[in-house]
């Protein structure tokens, strides 16, 4: 019996299609929840904004207790060491390299002859293997590429250190006897197909992806490329249900768990398909989870530091110790919470100048009515106005600012609480945006919920301001 690896592309084609809209934290969700499910490898995006995509992988290696996390790596050394840096701190790393072998995409993408491309291949998988016991080679556009160059490119990578040689129908335009005929005409060629894992790659032009990775594991192939919610590449929740049911027809089985694959499908497609406004602030569904034990006074300036990167905030030494300052001051009363520890930092860590200050603000809401806001900032003594609309009050404040600076940030949370009780009660805000890879984090007080806010939605904001001058 061969164990068949699903390797889960969720991640890595998440900027095409309704997936473009997940978040940072969601991607870090769906992460969490695949490693938990048992899939065997989690596949990212390659490395576009160094910051960015480099923390996003980083954070999924950091926290994959058992799945493989492969990395796709740029077509030059600097690609091949900028994607290990990120992703070395993974229990399994993976680099992959993909190369096109068509003859068009070659000299599309790559604009390099056949002869070019072989040295190309021959570099890459050879500088990834210095690097990472696990090294892909990902034939694109295989089926479409002239068999001799094909079986000199694969022999080519496998020479090289490759581990696992993928063949890509990316055109999805074969039926499923012609790509499991494709991938036994290649093990036939290439004798040293039997040292390497096969996976096999099948788009869905013609609806039948899944049908032709069943084609493609009779013949042979080890691993399949899989997704949870788009539609271009075989289901990871159709081919775990037919390898569990006929497997044994095939002699294969999976090690993920089918009986709790669907529900985390299903949480997956929700993050991933969910209708929600494009325009508005709020760009996840994922709820905050502040679970863990409670700091006491006990706890020296290195637990604290601890807690604080577990909230996912990188502080300079002088705001640690500011942040560790006001923690003992609360501590040596009571324990500090997960989310008071928030608040500590929210209010005394980057406390910088405010570029943009807040001179006024008119809210419309209502059950008959859009909820609307209007907005005056201050910045250099201009004053600069703004109105919006949006689907609540502070969804419509956040949308209203966001026009007025002419940029979105990434609302990472947003969290109210009552601070005193009573009719005259004072409510706490707290935002956390995401910039660069960085969490800024704002806290605003006042008897108006909305006020409080808007005012923690500017503190953050000129926090980032003030660090990209």
């Amino acid at each position: 019996m061969r164990n068949i690896i699903l390797a889960d592309m969720t991640l890595k084609t998440a900027r095409q299609g309704s997936a473009a809209q997940l978040s940072f934290k969601e991607k870090i969700e769906i992460a969490k929840l695949l490693d938990r499910v048992g899939a065997p490898v989690i596949e990212v995006s390659a490395i576009d904004d160094p910051q960015v995509d480099a923390l996003l992988i980083k954070s999924i290696a950091n926290l994959a207790a058992q799945a493989v996390v492969s990395v796709p790596v740029a077509h030059s050394e600097a690609g091949v060491d900028s994607a290990w840096e990120a992703v070395r701190g993974a229990k399994r790393p993976r680099l992959q390299v993909a190369v096109p072998v068509s003859p068009v995409q070659m000299e599309y993408s790559c604009h390099k002859k056949p002869a070019a491309v072989l040295e190309m291949i021959d570099m890459l998988v050879r500088r990834c293997r210095t690097l990472c016991g696990e090294v892909e080679f990902l034939a694109e556009d295989a089926t479409r590429a002239e068999q001799d160059f094909l079986y000199r490119a694969v022999e080519a990578a496998i020479a090289a250190g490759a581990t696992v040689v993928s063949l890509a129908d990316t055109a999805g335009t074969m039926l499923p006897s012609e790509f499991g005929h494709f991938i036994g005409a290649v093990k036939e060629a290439v004798p040293a197909c039997g040292q390497v894992s096969l996976g096999a790659a099948c788009g869905d032009e013609l609806g039948m992806a899944v049908a032709c990775a069943v084609s493609a594991i009779r013949a042979g192939a080890d691993e399949i490329k899989v997704s949870c919610c788009t539609a271009d590449c075989p289901g990871m929740g159709a081919m775990s249900q037919i390898i569990r049911a006929r497997g044994d027809a095939c002699s294969v089985y999976t090690d993920i768990r089918v009986t709790e694959l669907q529900r985390t499908i299903d949480q997956i497609r929700w993050m991933a398909e969910t209708e929600r406004s494009r325009r508005s602030p709020f760009d996840h569904g994922v709820g905050k989870a502040q679970q863990g034990g409670a700091l006491s006074a006990h706890d020296d300036l290195a637990a604290v530091a601890g807690a604080v990167q577990k909230l996912g905030y990188d502080l300079s030494e002088d705001d640690m110790a500011k942040v560790y300052e006001a923690f003992c001051h609360i501590a040596a009363k009571k324990e500090v919470s997960l989310p008071e520890l928030e608040v500590i930092v929210a209010t005394n860590a980057l406390q910088v100048p405010p570029t943009y200050k807040l001179r006024s603000y008119v809210i419309n809401a209502g059950n008959v009515i859009a909820a609307s806001a209007q907005i005056e900032l201050e910045k250099d003594g201009r004053i600069m106005p703004g109105i919006c609309v949006g689907d609540g009050p502070i969804d419509a404040a956040f949308l209203t600012i966001e026009q007025i600076i002419g940029h979105h940030y990434e609302l990472d949370d947003f969290q109210i609480q009552a601070v005193t009780e009573g009719r005259e009660a004072m409510g706490a805000a707290l935002v956390r945006l995401r910039a660069g890879g960085k969490l800024y984090a704002g806290q605003g007080i006042s008897t108006d919920v909305i006020g409080a806010s808007i005012h923690a939605y500017m503190n953050a904001l000129n926090k980032i301001v003030y660090e990209e001058m």
